[in-house]
């Protein structure tokens, strides 16, 4: 079945952009946090890997009542991890009847208000429901019999009727529980380990796990969209021997004493893994999100405000997606105007720091100009050093659009160049805290350097991070231990991140992740936030509205 595709368009908001030839020029609009709010539950997107199908039979149950008074159903056993073998029986049911079986499941998705400037995260909602078992016969005495497996599902518990004529008549219930595998098991520092949490469930307290290395937090998973089954990749580090990985119950970190909790079988799981060798860094590199389609077609600064309404104008891009200074051609068919135009990159400028007035503003930066003499027209056109996330390429004659196309930044890790142009370092560099307005300039960024003595500096310096509160920051984990999180939004996508060189000489790792921003603009009932997303190449609010926002690798070498 194809997503239904949600389709909004802003009728009231500040003008997108305005511009003057001769400079970007911002033009006011209203604060992030007093626009109108509007809870948009966001569908999951086509495409997402390995996602279970509804169990069973994966029919919806029709409505039925569930008396408060009700036969038994025996379920045995009664809990137990995905594809355990059950036996659902049933004693002193009308005889000779067909009844159907139902089993209660949930769906979860994700929240988003989505803003002509933005995107907020506003939390998560879960919806319950019955699906058809199967339906069984009773014998002669009202009885029955059947066995199936435990499905690939929610964990938790899960409600088993038997329905007649819209009426439960009896019921029982399974508890599905937690399983952890990781594979593989044994490598060298970097390997990549895929760790498989299954029997996640569908409520604040049961939705989240934490991912810990040798104790330390590496990161959230969450398994909404994937029906309880996260999958998250970390990488081995530390010293050479056997590390143990804890996944354990978590609104953002573990619950360390679930066994007393009201939700005792979200029991947590522990794997070994042995580090067998350090073979050095290797290059660094980045994760992209599962290829998806999105199912909202709302993008940040496009907006019919500004659009000529008589016009009939289609552009289009050859590239719609890309780093900064990515080239792409831009062309219109359909234009009815002549004469001189502008190309024109509509963004953002501004910050989230003390966010309590405008806190940022519509910013138009030119791209060139096109003479119109007919009705097509194709420009070559280089996208700006900027924000990343969605943007809109709008073609205008004086303040009137008439045509315009989103383009998406995608983050990338930034080069560093020796005089004679040529790539002398990726993303790593040693500090530069000399105060001078060329370090300044760079975020504090140095020479490139990937060999570092414990307690130096280290800056990673990341370009196209975006604004909203799905691609502002990223969360940074070493050895995977989660140490903090960076911003590239005040400085227009540009993001250098400080850190200190620690531990035994050897190769370390250094990994980038998504974050839910949840500080400022700040709203309530929004857990996982603040902390890094592993899950977030499959389960994630922005792939449903087109955000591919990444993972990034890197590894140093620490001597003495």
């Amino acid at each position: 079945m194809k997503p239904i595709k949600q389709r909004l368009i802003f009728q009231s908001v500040a003008l997108v952009s305005v511009v003057l030839l001769t400079a970007a020029v911002a033009t006011p609009a209203r604060a992030a946090d007093t626009n109108p709010v509007t809870p948009i539950n966001l569908v999951a997107p086509s495409g997402l890997p390995d996602i279970p199908a509804l169990p069973f039979t994966g029919v919806k149950s029709e409505a039925f009542n569930a008396p408060s008074t009700m036969l038994n159903l025996d379920v045995v056993p009664s809990q137990g991890v995905i594809g355990t073998p059950i036996t659902i029986s049933g004693k002193g049911l009308p005889a000779n009847t067909t009844v159907p079986l139902t089993w209660t499941t949930l769906d979860g998705t994700w929240v988003a208000d989505i803003q002509p400037n933005s995107v907020n995260y506003l939390g998560t909602k879960y919806t319950k429901y019955n699906v058809n078992i199967a339906s069984v016969t009773t014998d002669a005495t009202g009885a029955f019999v059947y066995k199936t497996k435990v499905p690939s599902d929610f964990g938790g518990v899960h409600d088993i009727y038997a329905v007649q004529n819209g009426v439960a008549i009896a019921h029982g219930g399974f508890q599905t529980t937690r399983e952890l595998k990781i594979s593989p098991t044994s490598g060298p520092i970097g390997t990549k380990i895929t760790i498989t949490y299954t029997g996640m469930g569908a409520s604040l307290y049961t939705a989240g796990a934490a991912v810990h290395w040798d104790s330390s937090y590496a990161g959230e998973v969450q398994a909404l969209w994937t029906r309880g089954t996260g999958k998250v990749v970390i990488r081995a580090a530390g010293t050479i021997g056997n590390h143990v990985i804890d996944v354990k119950d978590a609104i953002t970190f573990a619950y360390l004493n679930i066994l007393q909790s009201p939700v005792p079988y979200a029991n947590g799981g522990r794997a070994m893994f042995k580090v067998t060798a350090d073979k050095g860094i290797g290059k660094p590199y980045i994760t992209w999100p599962a290829s998806v389609e999105p199912t909202l077609e709302l993008r940040t600064t496009l907006s019919s405000v500004g659009l000529n309404p008589n016009t009939k104008a289609v552009a289009k891009l050859s590239k719609t997606s890309g780093p900064i200074l990515t080239k792409t051609t831009f062309s219109a068919t359909g234009l009815t105007s002549t004469g001189t135009h502008q190309l024109v990159w509509a963004s953002v400028v501004g910050n989230r720091v003390n966010c309590t007035g405008t806190c940022w503003v519509y910013n138009s930066i030119p791209l060139g100009t096109v003479n119109v003499t007919g009705s097509t027209i194709s420009s070559d056109i280089t996208i700006p050093d900027n924000l990343g996330g969605w943007h809109v390429i709008q073609l205008k004659q004086g303040d009137v659009i008439e045509a315009q196309v989103p383009f998406y930044v995608k983050h990338s890790i930034m080069p560093f160049y020796d005089k004679a142009g040529k790539v002398i370092g990726m993303g790593i560099a040693k500090a530069d805290n000399s105060g001078s307005v060329e370090a300044f300039a760079k975020g504090g960024a140095g020479a490139p350097s990937t060999t570092f003595k414990a307690g130096e500096e280290i800056t990673i310096s990341i370009k196209g991070v975006g604004w909203t509160q799905l691609d502002n920051t990223m969360a940074v984990t070493y050895d995977n231990s989660y140490v903090g999180y960076g911003c590239g939004f005040n400085s227009n996508g540009y993001m250098v991140i400080h850190i200190t060189a620690t531990g035994e000489p050897g190769t370390h790792i250094i990994d980038l992740h998504p974050i839910l921003y949840t500080q400022q603009p700040s709203f309530a009932n929004t857990p996982y936030g603040m902390v890094p997303i592993l899950s977030a190449d499959r389960d994630f609010a922005g792939l449903a509205l087109g955000y591919t926002v990444p993972s990034i690798h890197f590894a140093i070498t620490v001597t003495k």
